[in-house]
């Protein structure tokens, strides 16, 4: 038998936060480790471990909570703005094996570094040929 993700036993009410939005298919609650205060994450409440598995009426409703607690944390708190950030997989960064979204709101000298590393494509043909290859397989599906 599988442990249950720390997320799921949040739903399910086994473990306590600090609620600011629940519905059928969504929930928020206050990071127990903040970046900044005021730091939120939003789940669907059922368990999904990527967003590529998240259906998009799903991952829709996470975008427009996203949206209207961004502008009300900005104001909560005195923030100057917000960066919603979803790390999909451990390379990415994500921890705990249920999709969620931070959404953290940012002050002029908070000291957060959002990771801005880039790389140059060698040539534009390379470019043109993994847009090409991502829109392949993507098969239509983003409308």
């Amino acid at each position: 038998m599988s442990e249950i993700c720390v997320f799921c036993r949040i739903v399910a009410g086994e473990i306590p936060a600090v609620k600011l939005f629940e519905d059928d298919t969504v929930l928020a609650f206050l990071d127990i480790a903040p970046i900044n205060k005021g730091h939120i994450l939003i789940i669907p409440k059922a368990h999904f471990v990527s967003l590529t598995s998240v259906p998009p009426e799903i991952a829709g409703r996470l975008m427009s909570v996203a949206s209207v607690l961004g502008k009300a944390v900005t104001r909560a708190v005195g923030a100057d703005g917000f960066n919603l950030i979803l790390a999909n997989g451990s390379v990415a960064g994500q921890v705990v094996p249920h999709v969620h979204l931070h959404l953290v709101p940012r002050f002029p000298a908070d000291g957060v570094v959002i990771p801005a590393r880039t790389v140059k494509y060698d040539s534009d043909a390379e470019k043109e040929k993994i847009a090409a290859e991502i829109r392949r397989r993507a098969g239509g599906s983003v409308e």
